[in-house]
């Protein structure tokens, strides 16, 4: 018969008592969404540095990180030179053809989704209309436009920004309007709602959240849109993404301008996503298949 030695050391965690298995799990995940965060935040904190360095901090080497003496200089001259316009005039297209498109979409694809107008395909076949790559048809549209004397006009690119975004919400709007239960549109039309009032009580209020996520990415692709904006304009209706080039040049580059207008060019779109964000969120999952 042997006794069992009581004396012996029992194993010991190298981990304290209090910091569970669970919490060892969250603090990892933690420093991973840490660290993923701070990839994509990099280019944001080095574009707005930039912009705020001498140029001898901007060619320094090692890089300078953060600036001894910040200098906000280069903002004063973009307001002073007049190169903002370019941020107002992207504003005014990029929301007004916004609008529109949604307005238009919107109703579009209620009618198909409800009434099945065009049949099965009608919208597979127009979404394949913003497949289309811009380069194919800036040409032909530029004919048209000079014939039209639509060249450097807010009209023109308002209505091509329209017509090009417009298969985007129309195939989007489809899909959140088709989860809304049609029995409950029934019902108010039941009690009395005409078709319009049905829209206007019941389909758009239980649609928000889809109209809100389709509204804010139609507008940031109005908002960054390069080729037609690069062609259909001269000096009167410039945009941002177009006067961000011509800092660019054979002799020298203008990094300081180029990332102060880019800073500036961003807060539009960094307020439109933070105003709109928790309908940005919910809008995203809606329509999403439901297992």
């Amino acid at each position: 018969m042997t006794v069992s030695d009581t004396s012996a050391p029992q194993p010991t965690s190298r981990w304290p008592r209090w910091l569970t298995r669970e919490r060892r799990r969250m603090a990892w995940r933690f420093l991973i969404a840490l660290v993923v965060l701070a990839f994509f935040l990099f280019p944001v904190y080095w574009l707005f540095i930039t912009s705020i360095k001498s140029a001898g901090d901007i060619f320094a080497r090692p890089p300078v990180w953060f600036p001894e003496q910040p200098n906000f200089r280069i903002f004063g001259v973009l307001f002073k030179d007049g190169d903002v316009w370019a941020i107002y005039n992207s504003l005014i297209i990029a929301s007004v053809s916004t609008v529109v498109a949604m307005v238009l979409g919107t109703a579009a694809a209620y009618s198909i989704a409800r009434f099945k107008t065009g049949g099965q395909n009608l919208a597979i076949w127009i979404i394949s209309q913003r497949m289309i790559p811009p380069i194919v048809i800036v040409f032909p549209v530029f004919l048209l436009f000079v014939w039209l004397g639509w060249i450097d006009s807010y009209v023109g690119l308002i209505l091509l920004y329209i017509a090009f975004n417009l298969p985007y919400v129309i195939w989007l709007m489809r899909g959140y309007i088709e989860d809304i239960p049609v029995e409950v549109e029934e019902s108010a039309l039941t009690d009395g709602c005409s078709r319009w009032q049905a829209l206007r009580k019941i389909v758009f209020p239980m649609a928000r959240t889809g109209i809100f996520a389709t509204a804010v990415f139609t507008f940031i692709f109005a908002w960054n849109e390069f080729v037609f904006a690069l062609i259909l304009t001269r000096t009167e209706v410039l945009t941002f993404p177009v006067l961000v080039t011509h800092y660019y040049g054979a002799q020298s580059t203008f990094w300081s301008k180029i990332a102060a207008l880019s800073v500036l060019g961003t807060l539009p779109v960094f307020f439109a996503v933070a105003t709109l964000q928790r309908f940005l969120v919910r809008g995203i999952t809606m329509g999403a298949v439901k297992g």
